[in-house]
């Protein structure tokens, strides 16, 4: 009886992982959002589109083709790890030029643009970052990403702040460079033009609290792949930050600000499954946020109804 529990579980382990490396790493979705955080005199909604992991290596032609077929954003963001090799540089170009944005392309570098991917012990990740040894890495092409990226009229914005216009809104927009290999710039991060529209866009989520608390209104990062492998009722194990586990993906509130955490969109070529965390892009629309008299004059019409 033990035998056949063993191998039972066996064929269903080995069951899941050909699930997650042949069908559910290549699922993509488009998951749609609005919130309503725009100022109240906002000219009109504006949609993001946001992706980040895409961690392009060989010819890519499974994401590509997801990626022509999305919507044109007004705004698109790449919260970095565009490069699953650093050989791809040029199709990773190829692979995000039909998604550019009607006003604005913006990205931020990942550790996997900087440096080659090598294989890694799974239960490594099980180690708070803080605590593990540091590993020599062969350089990428990250100078050559860049300039392909811009090129093709995307905006670098690691460790950059910038003031800019959406459609007629005053926008102020900081980028930090990968925090989870220590190259954020959190010195950039206190507003300068508070009353600005602010949005953060970094790789990795670790600077996410600090910047809410320097009242940032909207909040982009990647980097935890969604956990990548998620359990029933467990959820995710990992997020590969600072963040706890149970926050590794989605729209997160922190403080004022929300946070959109992709899940990304591919894997390691040395890890290429996931399980019950399909590779996703998110859509969001924001709208204008209901004014002070509007809010007042809905509550008094709650108020008086019979």
């Amino acid at each position: 009886m033990l035998v056949r529990i063993v191998l039972a579980l066996g064929v269903l382990g080995a069951l899941c992982v050909a699930y997650g490396a042949l069908v559910e790493r290549r699922w993509f979705r488009l998951d749609r959002r609005t919130l309503a955080i725009l100022p109240p005199d906002a000219p009109r909604p504006i949609s993001f589109l946001h992706l980040s992991d895409l961690h392009v290596a060989g010819r890519g032609r499974a994401l590509a083709r997801f990626l022509a077929s999305l919507p044109r954003p007004d705004v698109v963001v790449v919260t970095g790890d565009f490069l699953g090799e650093p050989e791809a540089v040029d199709t990773a170009a190829a692979t995000v030029r039909p998604v550019r944005g009607r006003l604005a392309s913006w990205f931020v570098l990942g550790s996997n643009d900087l440096y080659a991917p090598r294989p890694s012990n799974p239960l490594r990740y099980l180690v708070p970052p803080s605590k593990r040894r540091r590993r020599r890495a062969r350089r990428g092409r990250p100078e050559e990403l860049v300039t392909t990226l811009a090129a093709d009229g995307w905006t670098d914005l690691d460790n950059v702040r910038i003031t800019t216009e959406l459609d007629g809104l005053p926008v102020e927009v900081v980028g930090l460079h990968d925090a989870h290999i220590d190259r954020a710039d959190l010195s950039l991060l206190p507003r300068t033009e508070p009353e600005r529209f602010g949005i953060a866009v970094m790789h990795s989520p670790d600077g996410a609290p600090e910047a809410a608390a320097c009242g940032y209104d909207l909040i982009f990062a990647g980097h935890t792949h969604g956990g990548q492998v998620r359990l029933p009722l467990a959820g995710a194990l990992v997020t590969n930050s600072a963040l706890p586990p149970r926050l590794a993906s989605g729209l997160i509130r922190i403080g004022r600000a929300w946070l959109s955490l992709s899940p990304g969109l591919g894997t390691s070529k040395y890890a290429p499954l996931r399980f019950l965390c399909r590779p996703t892009a998110i859509w969001l629309e924001l709208r204008p946020a209901p004014s002070v008299e509007a809010q007042a004059s809905a509550t008094t019409r709650s108020n008086t109804r019979t």
